[in-house]
């Protein structure tokens, strides 16, 4: 087991990498930027190193400071949660050029997920459902216009080294397909400087759909369930819950096999999630992420397992603490993400938090690294906290969440809590009758309203 991590993050997300290493008695570094030097975590560490001014370019993805705090501190290991560093091959290469270990896949994993095209040719070797589309990168208009007609139209045009929804295009005839190339091409040769772009067959009501998965580096592999994702406002994730209300036991099952295989013949070490979309009982691969995921507390509500604890003990040698026969599920669980965001326009609205109280009880869980009195900063993501509400099934989960709701006080600045009250009486998502275009289309329909 290692003596000491360097968490290599901030906010909600190196808070609980902290309080896991405290549990298992390991020593704990931050770093920080000056602007985070106030942050919980920073508080709670047994050491914090100051690593550069505001700009995330110039301290959390400062690279060369990142590994002079692991050698000043003498940490063995480096945790980079999610985000930032978190899925960057190089940082992982240098880490292990230095002897210290990244708490996550080998770079040379990390490289071929992170590249859109790579990762579905991987996928369809590894025996993973597919979305039909090119076989890679679409070389010009001629063979984008043979390829969308022989999956059909609709077809969306993805950024190769895309995420985030830039860099993708709908188009649902011959004659909107040159515009929707050369805009994909544009957004994402600015956004990645890689203008690369892929073209795969448009579901038009799919839900989101990933499986989270574990590796052991040597040929095992598990996985723990699914997590409904489809809730989503410009492609970003706004409301998760597990296991998903549209799957049954036989579906999971069968997915949950195919992608436990997968990782185990990949060779790969340390958690990950492969993403789906899911339409008409039929699974089809978007993406894998090679680290810890924000919606995690969800699986750790319906098995009862840690996962960082998990991504230690497998990344220290110690291999998968269960065997898939130990897995079980149990209850249902949902995560709100509390963002400092105008909840009309979901602009930032970062400031001085004059009053937090958290909800409490059975089967609430709050991951949160923010106070009264905490300032957030304008420099970073919006996410000031995770609401996780868990209980012995959905509709029990729903109505514990909107009590949780009703507790939840965040003041002095703006939230996406009074969406989330909207949400948890909404009978659509009462009914778990939602899709991942369903949230766009509410809130455009009481922007009119």
């Amino acid at each position: 087991m290692f003596q000491k991590i360097l968490i290599a993050n901030r906010g909600e997300i190196a808070l609980r990498v902290l309080r896991a290493c405290k549990e298992l008695g390991i020593q704990t570094v931050v770093v920080h930027s000056t602007a985070d030097a106030d942050a919980m975590h920073v508080r709670l560490a047994d050491e914090s190193v100051c690593i550069g001014p505001p700009p995330s370019r110039d301290s959390y993805l400062n690279i060369h400071q990142i590994v002079a705090a692991c050698e000043i501190t003498g940490a063995d290991a480096v945790h980079p949660g999610y985000g930032f560093l978190a899925e960057n091959a190089k940082f992982a290469d240098i880490l292990a050029a230095h002897n210290i270990t990244f708490i996550g896949p080998s770079g040379d994993h990390i490289r071929v997920m992170g590249d859109k095209i790579e990762a579905k040719r991987t996928a369809r070797r590894l025996g993973i459902p597919v979305v039909p589309g090119s076989e890679g990168a679409v070389s010009d208009e001629r063979e984008a216009k043979r390829i969308a007609a022989d999956i059909g139209y609709p077809v969306i045009i993805k950024a190769s080294a895309g995420g985030g929804g830039r860099g993708m295009k709908v188009a649902r005839s011959e004659a909107e397909l040159e515009m929707a190339l050369n805009t994909a091409r544009s957004e994402a040769g600015a956004a990645f400087g890689d203008d690369a772009v892929y073209i795969e067959k448009y579901l038009e009501k799919p839900r989101h759909i990933e499986l989270q998965v574990f590796g052991d580096g040597a040929g095992a592999g598990v996985y723990f369930g699914e997590r409904d994702c489809s809730l989503q406002r410009r492609h970003q994730k706004v409301w998760e819950e597990g296991l998903s209300p549209a799957l049954n036991e036989s579906q999971r099952a069968r997915i949950g096999n195919i992608c436990a295989k997968a990782v185990a013949d990949l060779g790969y070490s340390g958690a990950g999630t492969i993403e789906f979309l899911y339409e008409d009982g039929e699974f089809y691969f978007i993406e894998m992420n090679t680290r810890l995921q924000v919606e995690h507390p969800v699986t750790e509500a319906i098995t009862g397992i840690d996962l960082v604890h998990e991504q230690i003990r497998v990344a220290s040698g110690g291999g998968l603490s269960v065997r898939q026969e130990d897995i079980r599920f149990q209850g249902h669980a949902i995560e709100c993400r509390i963002n400092a965001e105008d909840p009309r326009n979901f602009t930032p609205s970062p400031g001085t938090i004059t009053h937090f109280h958290t909800p409490g009880g059975l089967g609430i869980r709050v991951d949160s690294g923010v106070y009264s009195g905490y300032r957030i900063p304008p420099y970073y993501d919006s996410l000031i906290g995770k609401l996780i509400v868990h209980g012995r099934n959905r509709v029990e989960c729903m109505m514990r969440l909107r009590r949780a709701l009703d507790e939840f006080v965040v003041d002095g600045i703006q939230t996406t809590l009074p969406l989330f009250r909207d949400l948890v009486g909404n009978p659509d998502i009462a009914n778990g009758d939602y899709d991942i275009h369903w949230l766009e289309k509410y809130l455009a329909a009481s922007e009119q309203g």
